[in-house]
């Protein structure tokens, strides 16, 4: 089944939620957490979603390569002027799926348009 989600005007935490929910396939009745959801979401107007200046500057995003003082951080806004919206929308759909070897079928699902 396909899904469109229009993001303009939206936060990015819901349509994130949305977005997980029709992934995971938690709308169908048959719904079975061990099966492959076939569901595809598309969202469009990523660019124009809703993002205030304090998440911006407050939300980070860490990593870390491994070693000793290797911690990387980067905040949304530099995030965003680096990879684009889409992304963040990528990261944040990412985080609410499921950490289990479904969330990569899951992610393959999700198309993502400016």
């Amino acid at each position: 089944m396909e899904h469109t989600i229009d993001a303009q005007g939206r936060t990015i935490g819901r349509v994130a939620s949305d977005v997980a929910v029709l992934l995971r396939g938690k709308s169908h009745p048959t719904f079975a957490r061990q099966l492959i959801p076939q569901d595809k979401v598309t969202v469009l107007n990523a660019d124009k979603l809703q993002i205030s200046e304090r998440r911006a500057e407050g939300k980070t995003y860490r990593s870390h390569s491994g070693q000793p003082g290797g911690e990387k951080k980067e905040t949304l806004a530099r995030l965003r002027a680096r990879k684009g919206t889409p992304e963040l929308l990528r990261k944040a759909v990412y985080g609410m799926l499921p950490g289990n070897r479904l969330r990569a079928v899951m992610m393959k699902n999700l198309t993502i348009k400016k």
